[in-house]
């Protein structure tokens, strides 16, 4: 496997912690962890495989350290790399905005030339709208940390099982 980045913006540590987690399931790889506000042009150049995580704010807003990065990523050349995404999100508190920030990120990306892959059902979960769901499936593995924390470690394996052999 090529080398991986994870970037990641979180704002109360849970992204960070499931960053963490996923490079540790990646272990055995090449794994760069880093926090979207140490982005710059050219950053994403060395890598082709890209992981983007971010949780979602208040009303289905993006998080705050990616506001200011967005740019960066959207101007970033990502012909012929390969990117996964996952989302953090409250599906009680806000289930009209479930992991719209991960719907953000792809978004910013989707028409980059880049290999989107790691799309996952929305079986099992209960919300009632995001902007993460494309053709019925979400864009990336999304999770609920504050209400489902115990379906995290078997929704992450599942779905670094469908990423793992495009990152190759």
């Amino acid at each position: 496997m090529k080398k991986v980045i994870i970037v990641y913006g979180s704002s109360t540590d849970n992204t960070k912690r499931v960053a963490e987690q996923i490079a540790k399931e990646l272990s055995g790889e090449e794994v760069t962890v880093m926090d979207v506000s140490g982005l710059k042009t050219g950053t994403l150049d060395n890598y082709t495989n890209i992981i983007l995580g971010t949780s979602t704010w208040g009303l289905g807003d993006l998080q705050d350290d990616w506001d200011g990065q967005l740019p960066v990523l959207s101007n970033s050349r990502l012909e012929g790399k390969t990117i996964a995404f996952f989302g953090l999100g409250d599906s009680s508190s806000y289930p009209d905005t479930f992991v719209d920030g991960m719907g953000i990120l792809y978004e910013a990306v989707r028409d980059k030339g880049a290999t989107l892959v790691g799309e996952f059902p929305t079986d099992g979960y209960e919300y009632d709208d995001s902007k993460a769901v494309v053709d019925g499936k979400f864009v990336g593995v999304a999770l609920d940390e504050d209400n489902e924390d115990e379906k995290t470690e078997g929704r992450l394996k599942e779905w670094l099982s469908l990423i793992t052999p495009a990152f190759q």
